[in-house]
């Protein structure tokens, strides 16, 4: 298995890590040439969404991962990634007032950036996830999914509230699962 990771900004190091450890073979998206190797998954990490959407749009990257995402290509995403795919994003505590640009807006979520609080608040809790008892997730100035469309699977929940969901060719993570297997 190919997977190829988005790697412009955050955690895409411990996300390659990851897949590794899962047998799969990763390489780095960096440019758009990068593109031209195939793939059988686009990961994108967590990070700073705002950032990586900057950067995906300036290194010409957006558009063209934009059409391999509407084309099936499967994602998996955390944290950050999450932001990047949803299609509307929660924040009316933005510090200029505005809201938030949507960026890729292909998974029909609603997010709130940050919503388990800041780095310092960050945690590891014990859950359920798609029926695997006992899974460590880890949340780092992780957002929330505060609402789900008809068609998406929430695959685990952190005090009632989805923290994976699954729809279509997309699974997107609150929390960080490529920090829990080593």
């Amino acid at each position: 298995m190919q997977v190829g990771v988005l790697a412009v900004q955050g955690a895409f190091a411990e996300m390659e890590a990851y897949w590794r450890a899962l047998g799969a073979e990763t390489f780095e998206i960096r440019q758009r040439s990068d593109l031209d190797r195939g793939m059988d998954l686009l990961a994108l990490p967590g990070g700073e969404s705002t950032v990586q959407g900057k950067l995906m749009k300036d290194l010409g990257l957006f558009d063209p991962l934009r059409a391999k995402i509407d084309g099936g290509l499967p994602v998996f995403a955390t944290c950050a990634g999450l932001i990047l795919l949803a299609e509307r994003i929660d924040d009316p505590g933005s510090r200029d007032g505005t809201r938030p640009e949507k960026w890729f807006g292909v998974l029909p979520v609603t997010v709130r950036r940050n919503a388990y609080g800041r780095q310092l608040g960050s945690f590891t809790t014990v859950g359920t996830w798609d029926g695997i008892p006992d899974t460590k997730m880890t949340f780092i100035r992780a957002p929330a999914i505060t609402a789900v469309s008809d068609g998406v699977e929430v695959l685990s929940t952190f005090e009632g509230q989805p923290t994976s969901v699954r729809c279509r060719n997309i699974t997107a993570f609150t929390w960080h699962p490529e920090l829990s297997v080593r």
